[in-house]
């Protein structure tokens, strides 16, 4: 016998219209993504588009040697996955933590936390899939003087480290 997954949908059943979608890369929306100085953002899925009720996501492409200003983005959670080239992130109060990205990485961004987004490359464009946690495109610029020398951070497993490599295990 067979479940009527119908039923378990608040909204309408007409699966044709309101189930899975194809965004094609070349319909993407560089007009409601936001401006940044050296940055091309465009929006893929979020509600006007595609009918999302939680989430936004999108593509941004960093031209060569262009950098964010520090920010945050409130209380939204931020997924950066790295198409192609070499992503370097600095976050904490005075920007003093790193960390690089290359392709197939992906980045974690909790909410609130100061960051900044920076190609790595001087000749080479960053291409990246974006994902938040809200529709609002939230961005909250700080006036942070970074520190000279940031320190490397290297992530560890909390769920599979070992207890003497810094993990929680």
């Amino acid at each position: 016998m067979g479940h009527d997954h119908a039923a378990d949908h608040p909204h309408s059943t007409d699966w044709k219209h309101d189930g899975v979608q194809v965004i094609p890369a070349d319909r993407l929306d560089p007009t409601s993504a936001g401006k940044t100085a050296g940055m091309n953002r465009a929006t893929a899925i979020n509600f006007a588009r595609a009918g999302a009720q939680k989430i936004w996501a999108g593509t941004v492409h960093i031209h060569p040697d262009a950098k964010t200003g520090a920010h945050h983005h409130g209380d939204l959670e931020s997924v950066i996955y790295v198409v192609k080239g070499r992503a370097r992130m600095r976050w904490g109060n005075a920007l003093e933590f790193t960390a690089e990205a290359g392709p197939g990485d992906f980045i974690f961004v909790p909410p609130y936390v100061p960051h900044q987004e920076i190609n790595a490359s001087t000749d080479e464009t960053l291409e990246c899939v974006l994902v938040r946690s809200g529709q609002d495109p939230v961005v909250v610029n700080l006036d942070i003087e970074p520190v000279e020398k940031p320190e490397s951070v290297f992530w560890v497993d909390p769920i599979h480290a070992a207890p003497d490599a810094g993990g929680k295990a």
